[in-house]
């Protein structure tokens, strides 16, 4: 599997995000997301699917390193955000969520499309 971004402006243009991709599929997955962890690879990517598109909140309590944090709306970009270890919050409408190592989704930004893509 791997994780596509594909800006607005170029949609023929593509970048690789992550080829490592985990996920959250069960409530327990979900409500641990990267929890406990010491670090995640640079390829690596945390998926969040949800049924429909509402608001969506990621905390960083309990995670020790920054990450990037991508919310989509049928694989179109609602937001983007880099969260602070242990203090981080953010909200916004989503249907996927994405976590990402910090600095991945630094060229991402809302109108582009992000898609996990099944090889």
């Amino acid at each position: 599997m791997g994780l596509i971004h594909r800006p607005a402006e170029d949609a023929a243009a593509e970048a690789v995000l992550a080829t490592e991709i985990e996920v959250a599929d069960s409530l327990l997955a979900r409500t641990r997301g990267l929890m406990f962890r010491r670090s995640i690879p640079d390829d690596y990517a945390l998926v969040f699917r949800f049924d429909e598109p509402a608001s969506r909140d990621l905390h960083m309590l309990f995670v020790p390193f920054a990450i990037d944090a991508v919310w989509l709306v049928d694989g179109e970009v609602t937001a983007v955000e880099r969260l602070r270890p242990w203090l981080g919050l953010a909200a916004a409408t989503a249907d996927t969520v994405v976590e990402l190592p910090a600095g991945t989704a630094a060229d991402v930004e809302p109108g582009d499309r992000v898609e996990v893509i099944a090889e």
